[in-house]
């Protein structure tokens, strides 16, 4: 157990170094592209880091061999949007706090977003969450084409992402860290630099997720309440990682954006993947997830049309994780 300790907290510090290496290329790459900030990290980091979750469900449900395994894809493409929409906005509101205090900056009660767009991709994420919930809970034929549906979603918030401009950029570009001497590194060293770093994430974020399989039942956690509960705090970490650096860099709207942009992701790919392999049918504990999804997404939509949100208020969707665990604790 000491073995899969270290390797879990090992492998959680090759995360957050990949991500700084990555967040860094993809800024570059996005630079050269000449596509806006906001979209860089909305488009490009959210799929960088979401791309191996996406291939984890790709493989559970396509080519498991169990129901159980197919279950496990399933479950993913639930988890991953609460994890992003109770944990992530919370621990973006701590290192807030955490940064402010450090680095000597004043402590902000509000935190400037750019509500119009936040919230539109709230909406964006809301009407498209419900219909793949609808989904779940009624059985027909055609159901595995509209799989089709969640990606033509996923490519028309690309493509509005993509015409959409920033108001004002956010901080400044840090040297490429593969080219730190060069003030105008070569795209290629960026999309190499940002290739590499999400290869890394890919693999530290499997061992990150087995440890946290072994670590479970060792805490007295059964495999399935691990892999509901746990199992998507260590896939979205990456995302999480990468608002937490960008938070540090004072790119507070960027971290933002990212999450949205991931959230985004999750409910289109995994959920088209799972509509075309398995028959898509959820049970109590995962529409659990739904509900505590869904009472998030209200509550952030909320607050960011109005333009500012504050730390507190961004911080209280995390005790929605804590009350989906205690319900999902209470029916196992």
């Amino acid at each position: 157990m000491i073995t899969a300790v270290a390797l879990l907290l090992a492998s959680a510090v090759v995360i957050y170094l990949s991500c700084e290496a990555f967040v860094n290329g993809i800024e570059w790459v996005g630079k050269k592209t000449k596509i806006s900030q906001t979209a860089t990290g909305t488009i490009l980091a959210a799929f960088g880091t979401a791309l191996p979750e996406s291939v984890v469900t790709l493989v559970a449900t396509a080519f498991g061999n169990t129901t159980a395994q197919k279950d496990i894809g399933v479950g993913a493409a639930l988890g991953g949007p609460l994890a992003l929409s109770t944990i992530a906005y919370a621990v973006v509101a701590v290192a807030l706090l955490a940064y402010s205090r450090r680095l000597n900056r004043p402590r902000p009660a509000m935190v400037e977003v750019d509500g119009r767009r936040l919230s539109r991709d709230q909406t964006w994420f809301l009407a498209i969450f419900a219909f793949k919930i609808g989904l779940g809970v009624v059985a027909f034929a055609i159901k595995p084409l509209l799989g089709i549906v969640f990606l033509a979603a996923y490519a028309v918030y690309c493509w509005s992402e993509l015409r959409g401009e920033d108001e004002q950029e956010e901080g400044e570009l840090e040297p490429l860290k593969l080219r730190p001497n060069n003030a105008d590194p070569g795209f290629w060293w960026a999309v190499g630099q940002s290739l590499m770093a999400m290869v890394v994430i890919f693999i530290a974020s499997r061992v990150f997720v087995s440890q946290l399989e072994a670590v479970g039942p060792w805490l007295g956690i059964s495999p399935q309440l691990t892999a509901l509960l746990l199992s998507p705090i260590a896939t979205e970490l990456p995302e999480t990682m990468n608002a937490i650096i960008w938070v540090r860099q004072g790119k507070e709207r960027l971290a933002l954006a990212n999450i949205s942009g991931a959230m985004m992701i999750q409910a289109t790919v995994p959920t088209a993947l799972g509509l075309f392999f398995t028959p898509w049918l959820l049970d109590a504990s995962l529409l659990i997830a739904a509900t505590a999804t869904a009472i998030a997404i209200v509550f952030l939509l909320t607050a960011f049309r109005r333009g500012q949100v504050s730390c507190a208020k961004l911080s209280q969707v995390g005790w929605l994780y804590g009350a989906f665990a205690g319900a999902l604790a209470f029916i196992h």
